[in-house]
């Protein structure tokens, strides 16, 4: 169990990260701004490709933080238990 944590972690502090340094330069127009990392973002963020892969790989970041942390802290556990008890219903029968 203690490895599907530490990988849950990685996942959430690496792509954590990632998702940091791309909305503080995507979303953040003045840094006195009360809504840091939450505006919308900034007018000239969809113009060239560069930007525009920027800008997607915001929102991968960001899904890939949460999605991955829930998948190796929630879902995999909860499948280990499941199976473990089916393999205990199937033994005791």
């Amino acid at each position: 169990m203690a490895d599907e944590f530490i990988k849950g972690l990685g996942i959430l502090t690496g792509s954590g990260l990632a998702w940091l340094v791309l909305a503080s330069w995507y979303r953040t127009s003045s840094f006195e701004s009360s809504k840091q990392l939450i505006e919308p973002l900034s007018s000239g963020a969809t113009e060239g490709l560069f930007n525009i892969i920027g800008v997607t790989l915001m929102d991968v970041f960001l899904w890939f933080a949460l999605l991955g942390a829930l998948t190796f802290w929630v879902l995999i556990p909860a499948g280990h238990q499941i199976m473990s008890a089916l393999e205990e219903r199937r033994n005791a029968q």
